[in-house]
């Protein structure tokens, strides 16, 4: 079973910038990989993904600011987050999905604050 961690969540003020990091124990290269983001009393909503072939999208609300990229001799996936708004607060989760099999990882947060 893949594990992934996520890391590099913090508290920035708006204006700033975050990389997020999700490292799998697993070679993730024929995985679609994406990120999504869970704001208080809100479902988990899709911010940004990138296909095994390398092909990548962004919400319309992030992009612009958001880049999604992903190492695959390191097994990580990335998300330099700049320009950030309160409103990109919430927890932010990697997920892996590899035909009819998904992981997520456990989370980090970000907290924007204007």
């Amino acid at each position: 079973q893949v594990q992934l961690v996520d890391s590099g969540g913090g508290s920035v003020q708006a204006g700033g910038s975050l990389t997020l990091s999700c490292h799998a124990s697993e070679d993730i290269s024929a995985s679609a990989m994406s990120w999504h983001r869970q704001s208080p009393g809100k479902a988990r909503w899709w911010v940004a993904g990138v296909t095994h072939g390398g092909t990548t999208n962004v919400a319309s609300s992030v992009k612009g600011r958001f880049t999604i990229t992903r190492d695959a001799s390191k097994n990580a996936l990335y998300l330099q987050m700049n320009n950030l708004k309160p409103e990109d607060t919430g927890v932010y989760y990697c997920r892996a999905q590899t035909g009819s099999k998904e992981y997520w990882g456990n989370g980090t947060q970000v907290t924007v604050s204007s």
